[in-house]
């Protein structure tokens, strides 16, 4: 028997196998192993949205029956003062925020990539904030900023001599909205320092070596050198404080609900109350549309700029 023979008396016993088949192999495992998957991101995600979607256009009280109102409830939120002034406070905080702890995330991660001994212990210690529940830290804060003459930061200010500068940190309308933006920061920046680190790494030690035999000093090395390869890091900062800012909710709760009047509302904390204090879901939900839409807009847009900015380097 000849080779070509039984060459084809093989191919005639195991035919090939369907195009279909062959496709399936190459595409790994069956579809239906992310079925379960599907199910339970569409009960907990999916539905959840679709719903609050629909409850936007509704006077839903969160029991009973309840029918369409179209935009009655967006119309309620844009002529709401208390709402405004929420949209404001929210605005302002993020501002803060972002510039802020970013600015100190920036210096600390400057400051413990040097060579000095201390540097581990440090960045543990400027991290540790991150870890603690923002809750607890409003309640650590709320006893800072005691309004007692001998307690918190008040006691310390009296005890450095600095009586004059004593104030009702968190009663006081005009500084209980900085207040909390301070606690905030003190709280985050350490996460900020921690990736503009990740980005310090990636910083060729050539190049400054380079640039300071040219003569360039360390503001130069920075401004040229340092800073425009840092653009990676500063896109993933700048997002996650501006959508951490625009939904900041826990500390403005814990440490007060609000207040003084509404001088800390936010929309998050607007939503909430709406929801479970006054028990109108239906304009809770306009809000929290409102909101999330609010956010992916500015998100968008930032990271659109960033991005090109991030080309450009």
């Amino acid at each position: 028997m000849t080779t070509s023979t039984v060459v084809k008396a093989e191919s005639e016993q195991a035919p090939p196998r369907p195009a279909r088949r062959r496709a399936r192999d190459r595409l790994g495992p069956p579809w239906f192993f992310v079925v379960p998957a599907l199910l339970v991101y569409a009960a907990i995600v999916l539905y959840p949205s679709v719903s609050g979607i629909v409850y936007a256009f509704t006077d839903w009280s969160g029991l009973g029956d309840w029918s369409f109102v179209g935009l009655k409830n967006f119309d309620t939120l844009f002529h709401d003062e208390q709402a405004l002034g929420a949209l404001k406070n929210t605005l302002l905080l993020t501002v803060a925020i972002v510039v802020v702890q970013n600015a100190i995330g920036l210096a600390l991660a400057l400051g413990v990539h040097t060579r000095i001994k201390s540097r581990i212990l440090l960045r543990a210690v400027f991290f540790a904030p991150v870890v603690v529940s923002p809750v607890m830290v409003a309640f650590l804060w709320k006893y800072v900023y005691n309004p007692a003459p001998d307690a918190g930061l008040n006691g310390l200010l009296g005890a450095i001599g600095l009586d004059s500068l004593r104030q009702d940190w968190l009663g006081n309308p005009s500084l209980a909205l900085w207040s909390v933006a301070f606690m905030v920061i003190w709280q985050h920046a350490g996460y900020s320092m921690v990736i503009f680190l990740a980005g310090l790494e990636g910083v060729p030690a050539d190049l400054h070596e380079a640039a300071t035999i040219d003569g360039a000093g360390r503001f130069s090395r920075f401004r040229y050198i340092t800073w425009p390869l840092l653009a990676p890091a500063t896109t993933i900062n700048l997002m996650l404080s501006t959508i951490g800012g625009l939904k900041l909710f826990d500390q403005i709760f814990a440490a007060t609900n609000g207040g003084p009047g509404y001088a800390t509302e936010t929309l998050s904390t607007v939503l909430y109350k709406q929801a479970f204090v006054f028990g109108r879901f239906g304009y809770s939900t306009a809000v929290a549309l409102v909101l999330a839409l609010f956010v992916a807009a500015v998100s968008l847009v930032q990271i659109r700029y960033l991005r090109a900015r991030e080309d450009q380097t």
